[in-house]
C-alpha cells in the first residue's frame, strides 16, 4: 500500500482519497453516527427519568415519614 501512494502528490492523499471515501461510505457514517447519537440520547433521557423517580419517592418518603403512621 505503501509503494502505491508514495508516487502520488498530496493532495491525492489527504484530500482526494478522504473525499472519496466520503462518498462511498457516506451513508454508512451518518447511520452509524445517527445510531449513537439516538442511543446516547435515550441513555441520557433514561438516566434523568431514573433519577427524578429516585428523587421524587425520597422526598415522598421523607414528608409521610415526618407525619408519623396514620
Amino acid at each position: 500500500m505503501r509503494e502505491i501512494f508514495a508516487g502520488l502528490p498530496w493532495w491525492v492523499k489527504w484530500v482526494a482519497v478522504p473525499v472519496i471515501a466520503l462518498v462511498v461510505f457516506g451513508g454508512l457514517i451518518a447511520t452509524v453516527v445517527g445510531i449513537v447519537i439516538g442511543l446516547l440520547f435515550k441513555v441520557l433521557l433514561f438516566v434523568a427519568l431514573v433519577g427524578g423517580l429516585i428523587y421524587i419517592v425520597r422526598k415522598f418518603m421523607s414528608g409521610s415519614a415526618s407525619r408519623g403512621d396514620w
